[in-house]
């Protein structure tokens, strides 16, 4: 027998005014980071802050992606996605990291093409309040973004949050460069440029392999799969879980175990342990959603004992 239990639960308004006010802060600090760098890195010609003003532009691009991502990924299943809508979450995220590559490749060739010229001195005034305003920024964005997505259990604001953290650095090797190039060397502003581009190419591979991921099904890994075995087990009447499968639809994780139990239970207690095992593996964080198969251990009617291992794991 087939049995399913999904983790259900009644809209929360508090829970979307925190995603709501998490979106805007995002998106408006986004907005004025990308403008702001944009126009004093024109006027001063620094490729170390335009590299980081290409970093604010992708960002803001991500973020206006997840207000679309995380509406359509909320919506409840339905007729025409039986699964659940969470894979509108992941695509979105794959158009941030083609975003965030040609950022990348942008700054990176803007850095390389001022080395080739020999650098610049940078005048200190205006980029280095600009980027030191960008790495206040960033901090307050990450401290409000990431107390709200603990608050929501978001693993999209939580990952918004660490972006925004990681945008401090490159904003500090913008400052450095733009620094280095007045006091150290005019070459210093492209070699920061060109530490800025690696930086974004480094964090666009990481978005790209994550929603990769869950975009084309992928697994848990294989300690969260024992967890899920240990737990399944752990419930009275479970004599082996045979089979454990898991499965990224979107970020939401699947579960579809195959569990065996005492042949000759009536199948009211049959039903009851698979319950059980349900509620049990529900407690992990990480799962969305679990499917229970129940098997006998034996297929001979009435032998006194189930020919089943009493112990766990998975053959």
């Amino acid at each position: 027998m087939q049995l399913q239990h999904i983790r259900e639960a009644a809209p929360d308004p508090q829970r979307r005014r925190l995603l709501n006010r998490a979106l805007w802060i995002t998106v408006g600090g986004n907005l004025l980071l990308a403008l702001g760098k944009g126009l004093v890195a024109t006027l001063t010609s620094s490729v170390a802050l335009y590299a980081d003003a290409a970093n604010s532009a992708s960002d803001l691009f991500y973020s206006l992606l997840m207000v679309l991502g995380l509406s359509l990924a909320q919506r409840p299943p339905d007729i025409t996605h039986p699964q659940g809508h969470g894979r509108f979450e992941p695509l979105s995220g794959l158009i941030v990291a083609a975003a965030m590559t040609l950022a990348g490749f942008e700054a990176g060739r803007a850095a390389v093409v001022r080395w080739i010229e020999g650098g610049a001195a940078i005048a200190v005034g205006a980029p280095t309040i600009t980027l030191l305003l960008s790495a206040g920024v960033k901090v307050t964005m990450y401290q409000l973004v990431h107390r709200i997505a603990r608050k929501t259990g978001s693993s999209t604001l939580d990952a918004a949050a660490k972006d925004n953290f990681a945008d401090v650095l490159t904003s500090s090797a913008a400052l450095v460069g733009t620094l280095g190039s007045r006091f150290v060397h005019p070459i210093t502003d492209a070699l920061a440029g060109v530490l800025v581009a690696l930086w974004i190419l480094r964090s666009a591979l990481e978005v790209w392999r994550e929603n990769l991921k869950y975009l084309t099904g992928g697994g848990a890994p294989p300690e969260l799969q024992a967890r899920i075995v240990n737990l399944a087990w752990s419930v009275k009447g479970v004599t082996k879980v045979h089979q454990v499968i898991t499965e990224y639809v979107g970020p939401n994780l699947i579960a579809d175990l195959h569990i065996n139990v005492d042949g000759n239970l009536p199948l009211f207690e049959a039903h009851a342990i698979s319950d059980a095992v349900q509620g049990r593996v529900l407690e992990l964080d990480e799962i969305e959603r679990v499917y229970v198969h129940v098997e006998p251990c034996d297929v001979i009617p009435r032998r006194e004992e189930p020919d089943c291992k009493n112990a766990p794991g998975i053959e």
